[in-house]
């Protein structure tokens, strides 16, 4: 009988994600004395998350190049453990050491790559003003805290594990704001991205995901240092 091969990209993305795999679950002591090192075991990032972990404001997929280290991690540990729902990324980490995730987070954090210009979004110009309030005051009389308390001023994140929110699509925005008011998506408590989600309204979601998704990433896209002041709301994930 006749079979169906795969498409050219499917079979590279499952070679990919075989070696990966394969690497993976090697002892510390062999992974050192593999023939590749870590850049090459992790370009099977790159099939979603564009070269160098850049990704591509056309793809669901987020950037991650630059981000926190330790917001990388958690991300990473809370795929394994259950706390974010995707299939592929729990099929790639389910046997992965801590170890092993904070060294990959530690590489993609350590990339610092410039970024084109934010692709335009559909969006009225009150949308996106209402975004920008959102983003930059909130919505005290709603209990709303700014994007930017937590975010940092130029939303690039804050150490040690706050992300940045600039350089992701817009559907990955509102998705994630959508996973956190299902509960598809949860952190360890207290879960203040989950407490924060359940206020926003849809017209918020989409307001706030368009104008986050039409801003171009600064020059420098290191996240800030911790804030000095108490994050407006409790957050487990705030720590590594």
């Amino acid at each position: 009988m006749e079979t169906t091969k795969p498409p050219p990209a499917l079979r590279a993305l499952l070679a990919l994600r075989w070696l990966f795999l394969l690497l993976a679950s090697l002892p510390a002591a062999a992974q050192a004395q593999a023939p590749v090192d870590l850049a090459q075991r992790l370009q099977a990032c790159a099939a979603c998350h564009g070269k160098e972990g850049r990704a591509t404001p056309d793809g669901y997929y987020p950037r991650i190049a630059g981000k926190p280290a330790g917001y990388l991690f958690n991300q990473l540990a809370n795929f394994r453990d259950g706390r974010r729902r995707n299939a592929d990324m729990a099929h790639l980490t389910a046997q992965m050491s801590n170890a092993y995730l904070r060294e990959i987070a530690e590489y993609f954090s350590s990339l610092e790559l410039p970024y084109p210009p934010a692709a335009p979004v559909q969006a009225t110009v009150a949308e996106l003003a209402r975004g920008a309030a959102l983003v930059h005051e909130g919505d005290k009389a709603r209990g709303i805290p700014a994007c930017a308390a937590c975010h940092g001023e130029r939303l690039t994140g804050t150490l040690p594990a706050i992300p940045g929110l600039l350089g992701l699509p817009r559907s990955y925005v509102g998705g994630q704001l959508g996973a956190w008011q299902t509960q598809i998506r949860s952190a360890r408590k207290p879960d203040c991205m989950a407490d924060v989600a359940k206020r926003l309204t849809s017209a918020d979601v989409a307001a706030a995901s368009a104008w986050l998704a039409s801003q171009t990433l600064p020059t420098d896209t290191r996240p800030a240092a911790a804030p000095a002041k108490p994050l407006p709301l409790e957050c487990g994930s705030a720590q590594p």
